[in-house]
């Protein structure tokens, strides 16, 4: 599968602070998700590094963002790529749904999540961006 690759969770996402049982079933639901987009694909090669961006649209209960992107970043080991350390970048923002929050260069993947209203998670993988370091 060429990158960048993209997917869609519906629901809340679950912490790295959750419970085993809840952490277990969150990981498998992202496994699953993203098993259906990657497709039958090998991982990327171990010699591809990776930037991961994480959106979370919500409305209600806002979990804290730094413990969103672990459990994620571990489900996609063995599908997407082989180790999560060819991770080398990681975004993860939340925003307020009711808020119509501003989009630029929107995928039609995100667009739809959207229009459905509910809550939910788009997750992005894509080649990173090497040794550049922006203070934008």
């Amino acid at each position: 599968m060429p990158l960048p690759f993209e997917f869609v969770i519906t629901g809340p996402p679950v912490s790295q602070q959750s419970s085993r049982s809840g952490l277990r079933r969150w990981r498998q639901k992202v496994r699953n998700a993203a098993v259906v987009r990657w497709g039958p694909e090998a991982p990327l090669s171990a010699a591809v590094d990776v930037m991961v961006t994480i959106h979370h649209f919500y409305d209600g209960a806002r979990l804290d963002v730094d413990n969103i992107p672990k459990p994620i970043l571990d489900s996609l080991i063995g599908i997407v790529y082989p180790d999560d350390a060819l991770v080398t970048d990681i975004i993860c923002r939340a925003r307020i749904l009711s808020a119509n929050p501003s989009l630029h260069n929107a995928t039609d993947m995100l667009l739809d999540a959207l229009a459905d209203g509910d809550e939910f998670l788009h997750i992005r993988v894509e080649n990173a961006p090497g040794q550049e370091v922006h203070f934008d």
